[in-house]
Order: C-alpha cells, then structure tokens, then sequence
C-alpha cells in the first residue's frame, strides 16, 4: 500500500497463540469402527491450531509470529526448523525442558473418528505466552498490540480468560479458534468483547451454548445472542453461517471427495484473515475462507506433507 512503511522482517504483522506439535495422522478410504482394523496411509506432520494457521497466513504472504511453547527436544528443534522454514516468526515461542507436544487422530471416508491431543507443555505455559506483549518485543504497557490475534481454544481456560480480558489485548483484533467441543465452552470469556470473531463448528457451538443446535444458522444466531459480536459456524459439509450483530451470512461448501478433514478449520481460519487483511469485504473473505478449506479436504494444492 502506497505511503505505509514496510514491516522490519522481525516484525509480524498478525499473532497466533497456541498449540505447535507433531500430528500423526492416520487415515482409511473406508469406514472405521471400534476396533477395527483397516488398510491406510499414517503419516507424520507439523500441526497444532494455531501452528496451522501461522503457516498458512505465511503462505499468503502475511508474517505471523507465533506465542506458544515447543520442548527442547530433537521433535521440537525440527519443528521450529520447518516453521521458521515457512515464513513464520519464531522468536517469541517459549522453549521447555519437557517433550514436544503431540496429537494422534484417525480419519476414514466420513471424517475424524477419534483423536487424542497431548497438549502438555502448552498447558504449562502460563503468563510466559503473553511476556513478548508486555517487554516491548512486540507490545508494552500504553502501546499494546493492535493487529489480529488468533487464539487456540487449545489454551487453557485461566489463560483464555487472561487474553480477553488483558489491556494488553485491548485494542486487538481478535480470532479466537475453538479446538473441540470438549474445549468448546472455554471460550465464554469472549462474549461481550468487541472487536472479536469466534471460528467453530456446530458442535463446539453447541458445546459452548451448553444445549443442541439444529444448524449453523440457528447456532450463529444463539452465539450472537450469548454476546459474541461476530462468529462463524462450519457444519461439515452443509451450509455455514457468519452472523454479526443482525446480519447472516450463508455458504454452502462445494462438494468434494474427502481425503482429509485434519486441519480443514484452520485452512478455513487462515484464508478468512487473510482476506480481509487484505481488504476484503466480509463477503468475499468467506467466499475465500469456504474455498481454502474446499481445497485442503480435498487433498489438493497445500494439502500435503508439512501443510496445513
């Protein structure tokens, strides 16, 4: 843009806070059931919500700087390796004495079957997560952060609560990320706050009004009604609903063979802030986030080893 300076290369012009681990992932053409046994593809990837989407926000040209915590390990070190390798800053993650946090998920034809997330080092974290906002790395005291702020809801809940309510926070925008129905309801702490767009799908929507919601319009509208002034609600493969105050957004995803659904959501969130750090309009920032993650269930550009 003509007459903005250009960002240092240390300096992000977006965060993301949260989970950065290994995933392992496996998946079968077929359907899966409890002790089943099946053919298919495992595979080793970097992941982690908010992991996730620094290295898509990278990929789209932005410069996430990424708050979370990764062990001093052999996994750990290869992992800041290929984020840094990605274009995402990685100077303010906090580096512990314990193992690199994993997660192990099964996929078949119809989506996630089960999935266990070891989150151990993130959920020791602490205040340490916001110390580069208020030492002047990157925020202090009477000049805080004012940029976009994707939040994993894989945080805990003291800490989650501590973000929205942080003056360190005050004038940002945030993007809190739900990471589970189980972790769903964490995210009450971001009701009543402006300037705040809330990522789930229906059922960590449902998680999170604490009763079951028919669809993603009826579950934008109950979200909206609990106080959050902008959420966007994914349902699979049916319509997907924005609400923002009085208005709705709908979109319907196109249909896709699913190859893979691990990381679908954070495609999602990435290219919807991209967007509009771009300038676009709310409209077509969800027509951009609706194709992102189109083309990462599909297997398509991006969707390999060491994507999304």
């Amino acid at each position: 843009m003509r007459g903005v300076p250009a960002l240092p290369p240390t300096q992000p012009d977006c965060l993301c806070a949260g989970s950065a681990h290994w995933d392992v992932i496996g998946h079968s053409s077929g359907p899966l059931t409890r002790g089943g046994d099946v053919p298919g593809a495992v595979e080793r990837r970097p992941g982690g919500v908010a992991a996730n989407v620094a290295r898509a926000l990278a990929r789209s040209g932005r410069r996430p700087a990424l708050l979370g915590a990764v062990g001093r390990d052999a996994e750990g070190d290869a992992l800041v390796a290929l984020l840094a390798a990605a274009g995402v800053l990685t100077a303010h993650l906090t580096r512990t004495a314990g193992p690199t946090d994993r997660y192990v998920a099964i996929e078949d034809a119809g989506g996630l079957v089960a999935a266990v997330a070891d989150t151990r080092q993130l959920d020791g974290l602490g205040e340490a997560l916001l110390a580069p906002l208020s030492d002047g790395r990157i925020g202090q005291a009477g000049l805080p952060w004012t940029g976009p702020v994707v939040i994993d809801g894989n945080l805990g809940a003291t800490c989650l609560a501590g973000l929205a309510a942080s003056p360190l926070m005050a004038a940002a925008d945030l993007r809190p990320v739900a990471a589970s129905p189980a972790k769903a309801a964490r995210l009450a702490a971001f009701a009543g706050r402006p300037r705040t767009t809330l990522y789930l799908n229906r059922a960590e929507a449902a998680a999170l009004a604490g009763r079951g919601l028919a669809d993603a319009a009826e579950a934008a509208r109950a979200l909206s009604a609990m106080g959050f002034a902008r959420a966007i609600v994914t349902d699979g493969p049916a319509l997907l609903a924005e609400q923002a105050g009085a208005v709705q957004r709908l979109r319907k995803p196109p249909q896709v063979a699913v190859r893979r659904v691990t990381g679908a959501g954070d495609a999602f969130v990435a290219a919807h802030l991209a967007a509009e750090m771009a300038g676009a309009d709310a409209a077509a920032a969800l027509d951009a986030a609706v194709a992102a993650a189109a083309v990462l269930v599909e297997g398509g550009a991006g969707a390999g080893p060491g994507a999304d």
